[in-house]
């Protein structure tokens, strides 16, 4: 069945890249809600956002959603991971600026939040998408495809000059709690010679070394160091499961990127629905269901975190 959470769930930051304080609250919603922003801010007109794969304006470093009124939220990848990660289908997120708090610049304190108040289950069936023939998009950076599975999988490789990074490749079954487990606390990373070009461009205004971790050449400059030895492809692994659940249900099927970032996840998801006898819309029986993220997840399987 679908999910939403037991009540709302608030969080106090700031924007990674508007350096804007913010204010974000994680609502429950009725069965076939689906996820939506709202921006609280905006006192006079549509200030509803739907939280699907083509409300997504191409912008640099995170995935930003605009409606047909120009209303606008962005970097809303670690929440939308969380959620996708947590179980939740149905659920307002209110929110008093343009970007969602980047907190620690993981998924973690969304998760921990969303599983310490608790899910309530709904009285509609849950319907998800399962890819029957592979999608592939290319561009002169990367690739990323979807391809028919038995459960959800993901498989990533990122490719980096900084030694502190590398070469990175992995490849997870995303059932269950894995997502919580093994990716929600990898943070967003940068490369330190990049951190003006950005600021000068007006991004990354509030980032910090406590909220991305930053490398130089071999060097790891955030205090603590990594999280995993593997932290930044677990990380484009988060970001690409929060940029997956712009489809508008959970997908069952295997998603691989290859030096793969928001946009490219972005046009796979348009390529896909281009393209529909690559997939159907199955109502999610108890076998297909217990193999979906979220399922079963417990406070006590989130890593912690110094």
């Amino acid at each position: 069945m679908q999910h939403t959470v037991r009540g709302p769930i608030v969080f106090d930051g700031v924007g990674l890249h508007s350096g804007k304080p913010a204010r974000l609250t994680i609502r429950p919603a009725a069965a076939e809600h689906g996820i939506w922003f709202k921006r609280t801010d905006i006192r006079f007109g549509d200030a509803l956002i739907p939280a699907l794969w083509d409300a997504v304006e191409r912008s640099p470093l995170c995935t930003r959603l605009v409606n047909a009124a120009g209303a606008s939220v962005s970097t809303v990848e670690h929440v939308m991971a969380a959620l996708a990660g947590c179980g939740v289908h149905n659920a307002l997120i209110e929110i008093d600026g343009p970007e969602v708090p980047i907190l620690d610049g993981s998924a973690v304190p969304f998760v921990t939040a969303i599983l310490d108040k608790g899910l309530r289950g709904q009285a509609a069936p849950l319907r998800i998408l399962e890819i029957i023939e592979t999608v592939q998009v290319h561009t002169a950076s990367g690739w990323a495809r979807l391809s028919p599975a038995d459960t959800p999988r993901m498989t990533f490789r990122i490719e980096f000059a900084d030694d502190a990074i590398g070469t990175q490749e992995k490849s997870l079954e995303m059932s269950n709690g894995t997502f919580v487990r093994e990716l929600s606390d990898s943070r967003t990373f940068c490369r330190n010679s990049d951190v003006e070009a950005m600021r000068e461009q007006g991004l990354a205004l509030g980032g910090t070394l406590e909220n991305a971790v930053v490398v130089d050449g071999d060097k790891v400059l955030s205090p603590g160091g990594l999280r995993h030895a593997d932290e930044a492809v677990r990380h484009k692994m988060l970001d690409a499961l929060g940029d997956l659940m712009l489809a508008g249900a959970p997908i069952l099927g295997h998603y691989e990127g290859h030096k793969a970032g928001h946009a490219i996840t972005n046009m796979l998801l348009h390529a896909l629905f281009s393209t529909p006898s690559a997939f159907r819309m199955i109502e999610c029986t108890g076998d297909i269901r217990a193999k979906m993220p979220g399922v079963g997840v417990l406070p006590e399987e989130i890593p912690e975190v110094a």
